[in-house]
């Protein structure tokens, strides 16, 4: 990797996470807190103060509970737990949090100004950690794409490039962490929702295993879908991880352990380790960008460095292009399921005017999926997960990828209109087409913030353990951080 500056456009800019009294890590504040370097409300009004003075051009928080956030941290009953006193965001989708707006980046709802009756499970499992919530982020309308521009809220702006997007869903989320508004934020990931947004903002971004989190009481761990959280630092994933994968009663799904606590494990050595590189276009009708290749090359030279072993190969079913369409029947079918519970929480019927023309596109043509289908596509997805497990059965314990096939794209590059609504969908498959895949397996995948695209811009790279095995992901990512730290001026990588 080249350590100059590269041909990058003179717009281009670093977020400013050091911002005054800005801490980039939310284990090296909650330490402050406890400290007595500064209370939990002074740390609070900090953020908010960064929020205030920074969010007007980036549009990452769309909800501001600041007076709320301010008598929780002054309250005696803050709970007394590792992450006291510390400022965090909660995405906009189905993490609710009790008595606050609550829209899913719908216009109905919004426009309703729904409110959330209770807490869902993770909030919970925040709240007892200690962190106190300031607001709620930024998402794409039902976070059905891997852009975060709605129609309810508008678009939501790279801290390192304005002109540029977060990706989606976590969109919000991550730029308001990029840009040093709260060290860490909730997002969630149901075909790579967390790690895209990573990637496109410099971030560190863990899809946990399938059962790893709860999701009631509105959704099931047996889904696509999975909550943590985008942070800047390996420590921060592996401890919020630590405080949230607190199974509750009723989950569908519970993760097997290995390496708990995580914050601990992390420093671990995990030896050599068998490493597949698959930094070849996934599809062969997705270009891959000659920066997002070479970011992925350069990050497995480093890991041999480091002692691990690293050649190229990668499960075949990956390949397998018929698992899209099961994918995208599911997923369609999720989009109509999800319209009927908003309308259930509306108390009325929905029509074409309260989503946007793609999402009503999607569930109009998941009307027409049968449940035999459905059940086909299923069934498709079981098989799938197993043939993509037996790969790491036979003896590798990673697989390095590159997080997204194209740099952050332009505001408004993937976006729908009303002559094309679908246009979204379509255009988020390069971005997703790395990542959707464990989401029907269900395992772990990271990705890391190594290096910045010839203009300047984060691209990540994927590291992908067998189910479960979060530790592996932790102690090998902790090694790359520690080789090449990030949010340091990085050169784009050499070919």
């Amino acid at each position: 990797m080249s350590s100059g500056a590269g041909h990058r456009d003179p717009s281009v800019t670093r977020p400013v996470v050091h911002a005054p009294g800005a801490e980039p890590e939310a284990v090296a504040l909650a330490e402050r807190i406890r400290a007595g370097e500064l209370s939990p409300v002074e740390a609070v009004q900090a953020a908010i103060d960064r929020i205030e003075a920074t969010d007007g051009e980036l549009n990452a928080v769309i909800t501001r509970r600041f007076e709320r956030a301010l008598d929780d941290a002054a309250s005696p009953d803050l709970p007394d737990g590792p992450f006291r006193g510390v400022p965090f965001l909660l995405k906009d989708l189905w993490p609710a949090s009790a008595g606050d707006p609550f829209h899913l980046g719908v216009r109905a709802l919004k426009d309703a100004g729904y409110i959330a009756p209770a807490d869902a499970h993770i909030t919970r499992r925040y709240r007892d950690a200690g962190f106190v919530l300031v607001g709620r982020t930024n998402t794409p309308e039902l976070g059905l794409v891997a852009t975060t521009e709605p129609l309810a809220y508008g678009p939501t702006r790279n801290p390192w490039h304005t002109g540029h997007g977060t990706g989606g869903s976590s969109g919000g989320a991550a730029a308001a962490v990029a840009a040093g508004m709260v060290p860490a934020a909730n997002a969630s990931d149901g075909g790579g929702s967390i790690r895209i947004p990573a990637a496109m903002c410099g971030l560190v971004g863990l899809k946990p295993s399938r059962g790893r989190v709860p999701m009631g009481p509105s959704q099931d761990e047996w889904g696509l879908s999975v909550q943590h959280v985008v942070c800047h630092t390996v420590r921060d994933a592996a401890a919020i991880l630590d405080v949230t994968a607190i199974a509750t009663l009723g989950d569908g799904v519970i993760a097997p352990d290995h390496g708990r606590p995580y914050a601990a494990s992390m420093r671990a050595d995990p030896g050599p380790l068998r490493i597949g590189l698959w930094a070849d276009a996934p599809r062969p009708d997705l270009d891959l960008h000659p920066d997002c290749a070479a970011s992925t090359r350069a990050a497995a030279r480093l890991l041999e460095q480091l002692g691990h072993s690293v050649d190229i190969a990668h499960p075949a079913a990956l390949e397998d292009r018929s698992i899209g369409a099961s994918f995208g029947a599911v997923w369609m079918i999720n989009a109509r399921a999800n319209l009927a519970r908003i309308a259930a929480m509306l108390g009325r019927e929905l029509t074409p005017d309260d989503v946007e023309p793609g999402t009503w596109a999607m569930s109009q043509a998941a009307a027409g999926v049968s449940g035999e289908a459905l059940a086909g596509s299923q069934s498709a997805m079981h098989v799938f997960r197993r043939a993509v497990a037996e790969w790491w059965e036979d003896g590798w314990d990673l697989l390095l990828t590159p997080t997204t096939c194209q740099p952050p794209p332009p505001i408004g590059e993937v976006t729908g209109t009303a002559d094309e609504p679908l246009r979204n969908s379509q255009r988020s498959l390069p971005y997703a087409a790395y990542t959707s895949a464990f989401n029907v397996t269900g395992q772990p995948a990271i990705s890391l913030p190594l290096h910045r695209s010839a203009d300047g811009l984060p691209v990540g790279v994927q590291l992908v353990a067998a189910y479960g095995r979060e530790d592996l992901l932790f102690q090998a990512a902790a090694q790359l951080e520690a080789a090449t730290p990030w949010n340091q001026t990085l050169g784009p990588a050499d070919a």
